[in-house]
């Protein structure tokens, strides 16, 4: 028989079986070695671990969802729209030249510091940042943190 130089892969590349016949070899799953990620730790432990070494196993934790803080946010920019829509419905107190937005009876927890402030507000949250509570103070107002 001759000894063949090249790869068979290389020099039959047109043809439907590349030389190795039509029943059963170079065919169906079993030469792959199963379906899927069968054999990943038996006969194909080696690739396992050679290419994804990271397969198994687990590696940190998943804080509990009921233990994460969930925060609904606004925006410094929102709250005037906010203002003048509870203003037409009569639901929003003053003091003096503020205007007092209460956020948690809203449904909000915590201030975000995008967009500008034209209104003097009182705004009470549980939480802000440092940048909205800068903006607000900027336009006359000042901002209530409260504890949990």
């Amino acid at each position: 028989m001759v000894v063949r130089r090249r790869k068979k892969s290389r020099s039959m590349r047109g043809i439907r079986t590349h030389g190795y016949g039509s029943i059963g070899q170079h065919r169906k799953s079993g030469s792959r070695g199963g379906r899927g990620a069968a054999g990943m730790h038996k006969h194909k432990w080696s690739w396992v671990l050679k290419y994804f070494p990271d397969w198994y196993g687990r590696r940190g934790f998943t804080y509990p969802v009921k233990l994460r803080e969930q925060y609904r946010t606004v925006n410094v920019g929102e709250l005037s729209e906010m203002v003048k829509y509870l203003e037409s419905r009569g639901g929003i107190e003053r003091e003096g030249e503020l205007y007092v937005l209460d956020l948690t009876s809203l449904g909000y927890n915590k201030l975000l510091g995008r967009g500008k402030v034209d209104l003097k507000l009182k705004v009470v949250t549980y939480k802000a940042t440092k940048e909205a509570m800068e903006k607000i103070r900027e336009a006359g107002g000042e901002v209530v943190l409260l504890e949990r």
